[in-house]
């Protein structure tokens, strides 16, 4: 009995102390992130019955605001500009939590975050809230919006030397003000239809949570490879060809249009030509040009202060066995996948002497008194080139804009640095794409554009003709010209 007795007391003393390690890990490890779900109701719940603070963007205009209302709640958020910043404010929900910068700034919002400056802050019995300045201007997201037009794609715009965020528009968009609502079903209806078509998703961001095959945007990337590991390549002359024989298979790798171009690397980035650049991947090998792409950022989720950000991949393993694959990833395709505001990166990087900086939407944070709690610093992220090759890579970049396939990326009175890219998808449809800088000597924006599935002949379709004159508006704006 006694034996009983003791077997059943270890038992329990077991079972105690296995809930005891558990709710401790929940309470210290898993607190944090239980804390920060998106559908976690009972802190939105507390959060609701308070005041919050406001989101504005850097010319003043109101983003996010909450406003009194006669119900359980007391107050409502609002989004007056809608589906123009639904996907950069996110959402303030009570049945859905939060997302975007609702949700990344939540606690300055709430006032949580600020700091209590003397005795009369401890006594005082005012509400706190933080107010969040960000980066981007209404006036250069109207822009992109108005350029991109009812066209699947995105658009993003930075500060190469400082990495904040001009501009970031996706479409389809969507307004948060159903989601905010305090009628439940209401709510739940709104999701739904939101939800409802899997193609379209419009509560996804194109921008930089959509992963596409960045097309001939990544020989930017290949030919930085050839600069910073294998310089020899640089000067090599690739045979003018039409097409080229793939090894480890019976495939051919073909010229976009089927066209017939050949060179040196400057005269390949300028025509975009598929054979040369397939074939410099080959002779580079997967090792160097898989270090480059990681030195631009793939591989690494981008340090930006927004949500469920994707990460942009180069699907290693298949490249270093499977040379075809290696090909068609040194042009973009097959293996490489990339967000545009990855893409948007990748061309700061070059315009930044081959640093990259850490992309940010905070410009500051003010208390409900007007103090700044604190502000944005420009921060170093990665570091992709030399300074010598990123000029050489800008100048061969130069040349793709005044005599190659980016000549509608022209702005009058600046001088642009661009590559296009046109994606092959499935069947006659391809992603138009275009990264670009500007002033290519003194760089002030860099921008991505992505214009999904065009579909017709090779000409229609192409980055150059697509998304070369939405970047250009995008650039003329953000240079004032």
């Amino acid at each position: 009995m006694d034996r009983q007795i003791r077997k059943l007391g270890v038992a329990l003393l077991v079972l105690f102390s296995a809930l005891f390690v558990r709710l401790n890990h929940i309470q210290v490890v898993e607190a944090q992130e239980l804390q920060n779900k998106p559908g976690n109701t009972r802190k939105a719940t507390k959060d609701f019955a308070r005041e919050r603070g406001v989101i504005q963007t850097a010319d003043g205009v109101v983003l996010a605001q909450s406003v009194p209302v006669d119900s359980a709640f007391k107050r409502l958020r609002q989004y007056p500009e809608k589906e123009l910043f639904g996907h950069l404010t996110g959402f303030f929900s009570f049945t859905y939590g939060s997302s975007g910068l609702e949700r990344a700034y939540n606690d300055d919002l709430a006032g949580r975050s600020e700091r209590l400056r003397g005795v009369r802050d401890l006594l005082s019995d005012r509400t706190r809230t933080g107010n969040v300045t960000i980066t981007v201007t209404k006036r250069l997201q109207t822009v992109a919006k108005d350029a991109l037009g009812n066209r699947r794609g995105a658009v993003v715009a930075l500060d190469p030397t400082t990495g904040a965020v001009l501009a970031m528009w996706a479409y389809p968009s969507f307004d948060p003000n159903p989601l905010s609502a305090h009628d439940q079903r209401a709510v739940q209806q709104a999701y739904q239809s939101l939800s409802a078509d899997p193609a379209a998703k419009p509560m996804r961001s194109r921008a930089y949570q959509e992963r596409y095959a960045p097309g001939s945007t990544f020989k930017v990337v290949t030919a930085a490879a050839a600069l910073e590991k294998q310089p020899d390549l640089v000067t090599k002359s690739y045979p003018s060809q039409r097409e080229l024989d793939l090894p480890q298979t019976n495939r051919n790798l073909r010229n976009f249009g089927g066209g017939t171009c050949g060179g040196a690397l400057r005269d390949l980035l300028r025509v975009s030509c598929n054979t040369g650049f397939a074939q410099m991947g080959l002779d580079m090998g997967a090792d160097k040009l898989v270090d480059q792409a990681k030195a631009f950022g793939f591989e690494s989720r981008p340090p930006i202060d927004l949500t469920a950000v994707a990460t942009s991949v180069l699907g290693e393993d298949d490249l270093a066995r499977n040379k075809p694959a290696l090909a068609y990833s040194s042009i973009g395709q097959q293996s490489v996948s990339a967000t545009p505001l990855q893409m948007a990166l990748v061309a700061a990087g070059v315009a930044n002497g081959g640093v990259v900086m850490k992309p940010h939407l905070l410009a500051e944070v003010r208390d409900s008194e007007g103090q700044v709690v604190r502000s944005a610093q420009p921060e170093e992220w990665k570091r992709a080139m030399s300074p010598a090759n990123a000029a050489a890579l800008r100048d061969m970049m130069v040349g793709v804009v005044n005599d190659g396939t980016a000549t509608r990326a022209k702005v009058p009175g600046a001088q642009v640095a661009a590559k296009t890219g046109t994606a092959q998808t499935v069947g006659n449809s391809a992603h138009a794409w275009i990264v670009a800088f500007a002033p290519a000597e003194a760089p002030k924006v860099a921008v991505a554009v992505i214009v999904e599935s065009q579909s017709g002949n090779d000409d229609n379709l192409t980055g150059g003709r697509v998304a070369a004159p939405i970047a250009a508006a995008v650039i003329r704006a953000a240079l004032g010209s």
